[in-house]
């Protein structure tokens, strides 16, 4: 059984159910996603995990309508502001990176579903200087609240994960951003098929 997460339903209402998937939604927002997505995989078995729904696009990296699969997800501004080590007692570290499962990627990646690497925030971006200054920092494709939240549950839970993602939005100023929520609908359902058709066969 293969468990596809999205955050709502209605970022994947253009996907169509078929047998050995399970459609799953966790909630909006990196503490929801990773607590809703660890306690399923805490209570049934399954043999990979897809983070899918929408995303904006850090502009220049994709376009709305266009679909990525999202191989490295780094979670925004954790630890020190500006980015500088934060050093802890004990050499412990803090993880705000995830990779999704190198395996699932080299099956599915291909030239009409590019690779891409994601930006997981807690807030959503509304401006153009704190768009640049993600950008800047992390050089990132396109920006989710959930993407690294899933890989880090499924990697912590040792389920392989990857992630699709419709391009619904810019990211920036929301005046600016072109907003259109059923175009990365569509192009999440897409991509989501396309990635199943590879991890069924």
């Amino acid at each position: 059984m293969i468990l596809v997460v999205c955050a709502l339903f209605p970022e994947l209402r253009f996907a169509a159910e078929r047998a050995g998937v399970e459609f799953f939604a966790s909630g909006v927002g990196p503490v929801e996603a990773a607590l809703a997505t660890a306690r399923k995989l805490a209570h049934e078995p399954y043999a990979a995990v897809v983070n899918a729904g929408i995303a904006g696009a850090f502009r220049t990296r994709a376009q709305i309508g266009d679909a990525v699969l999202v191989g490295d997800e780094q979670l925004a501004d954790l630890g020190l502001e500006g980015g500088a080590p934060l050093h802890l007692p004990g050499g412990a570290a803090l993880v705000e990176r995830e990779q999704a499962d190198a395996a699932l990627v080299a099956r599915c990646v291909s030239s009409s579903l590019p690779a891409a690497g994601g930006l997981t925030v807690a807030t959503v971006t509304t401006t153009d200087a704190t768009a640049k200054r993600l950008e800047a920092r992390y050089g990132a494709d396109v920006e989710s609240m959930e993407g690294f939240s899933v890989l880090r549950a499924a990697a912590l839970a040792g389920v392989p994960a990857l992630e699709v993602r419709g391009i619904s939005n810019y990211v920036g100023d929301r005046a600016r951003s072109e907003w259109n929520f059923d175009a990365g609908a569509r192009a999440a359902a897409a991509a989501l098929d396309a990635v199943l058709d590879r991890l069924i066969s």
